[in-house]
């Protein structure tokens, strides 16, 4: 685990559950452009679980790649859910997402968003932005 970031805040951790790729690296760096996030890295998908079940509070949203070892990142972020139902996620997949078990996961509110790889760098900052946003607004009511 990697955590970058001054102070702990309610609803502001982002974590990315990758496998430690280019690919990831380039999600992480992009992530530290957005102020007010506390970013912590995972390439265990079983100790990002730990994580959240200990900070599941204050999480904003799981970044989740989809090949994961031991479970793979639906299986995930469905115990994410699971554990909070209101904590946002999102799933990396270098797949079209118009898989009918994936939409499936994203109609039931599953997985809150897809990120495709390859990443483009505004698109992250303005997903991971609306779901942190989203997050707080839900928390103000």
């Amino acid at each position: 685990m990697t955590h970058t970031s001054d102070v702990l805040n309610k609803n502001n951790i982002v974590s990315v559950v990758d496998d430690g790729t280019e690919t990831e690296l380039l999600l992480i760096e992009t992530l530290h452009t957005i102020r007010g996030i506390d970013i912590f890295k995972f390439t265990d998908p079983s100790m990002a679980l730990e994580h959240f079940k200990t900070n599941k509070e204050d999480y904003a949203l799981m970044i989740s790649n989809l090949r994961l070892p031991v479970i793979n990142g639906v299986q995930l972020l469905k115990t994410v859910k699971d554990l909070n139902p209101s904590v946002r996620t999102a799933l990396i997949t270098e797949y079209e997402t118009n898989d009918k078990i994936l939409q499936e996961y994203n109609k039931n509110e599953i997985i809150n968003s897809f990120m495709k790889k390859p990443f483009k760098h505004d698109e992250i900052i303005s997903e991971v932005n609306d779901q942190v946003s989203y997050m707080k607004s839900i928390n103000k009511q």
